[in-house]
């Protein structure tokens, strides 16, 4: 009882102390993320697909302008498959300090390729939207439209000598209804932004489904074949699409 006394943040929390960071950037995440996993009634699939050691690049669609898909996703890996992801995100988080520092410490990285490369060495687990920004800025009206893979995902599986694991999300695009990508502010900030109807999220339901790894049987010598590369990530994309399209026939209405 003693003891307990003395250390109720560690018996309680499992952590070895409360304080503000760890209560900001450990805590209250997790509980908010639980708290969204039961809003939006997250049904997962295919976790067992996820390496429990060893380097790993998850790559999912991505939609929903808010970047809810990252977030979920993270929690889901750490959570279900026991392994905590080094998620890499778009450069807008790193352009100040008042972003970076919640940022890096909330366990994202910015999307470099050098980035990927480094956490996959060391034997990490990443989560790399192919599509990048095209994918969660798009128009709701291109919903689950997956737009063109870029390739360094690939090209970092074939560097690293590791598995890729598709991964399909449903329910981000409903969630966060999108007008249009406003184009012109690539040329002021480096980056598209999107003309959002709602902020508060909608209660559609979501799915994560993991499908199977695939792991590519090649030297890592072919990182600078282009064209194999590319043939690749687009071999990648047609099978999510696919796959996307299926869950979307088995889901019938967003909402219900």
């Amino acid at each position: 009882m003693k003891n307990f006394l003395k250390k109720p943040n560690e018996k309680i929390f499992g952590l070895r102390s409360l304080d503000r960071d760890t209560l900001i950037f450990r805590v209250l995440p997790r509980f908010l993320l639980e708290i969204l996993r039961k809003y939006f009634r997250l049904e997962i699939e295919g976790v067992e697909n996820i390496p429990r050691r060893g380097a790993v690049i998850l790559a999912p669609n991505h939609s929903g302008y808010t970047g809810f898909d990252a977030f979920l996703l993270g929690h889901v890996v750490q959570q279900e498959a026991k392994r905590i992801p080094r998620v890499l995100t778009h450069h807008f988080w790193f352009l100040t300090e008042t972003t970076a520092i919640p940022a890096n410490k909330m366990g994202f990285t910015e999307a470099t390729y050098e980035n990927g490369i480094n956490a996959l060495k060391k034997g990490n687990a990443i989560v790399l939207f192919p599509e990048g920004e095209q994918g969660n800025f798009k128009p709701t009206t291109e919903r689950y439209q997956l737009q063109e893979f870029k390739r360094g995902f690939v090209r970092m599986a074939l560097e690293a000598q590791c598995p890729i694991v598709p991964v399909v999300i449903l329910g981000a695009e409903e969630t966060h209804i999108n007008l249009k990508k406003l184009k012109f502010t690539k040329f002021l900030k480096g980056s598209v932004i999107p003309l959002p109807l709602n902020v508060i999220p909608l209660p559609a339901k979501w799915r994560i489904r993991f499908l199977e790894p695939i792991t590519l049987p090649y030297k890592p010598s072919a990182v600078d074949d282009a064209d194999l590369v590319h043939e690749i990530a687009q071999d990648i994309q047609e099978r999510m699409q696919t796959a996307v399209e299926e869950e979307i026939q088995k889901r019938g209405n967003a909402f219900l």
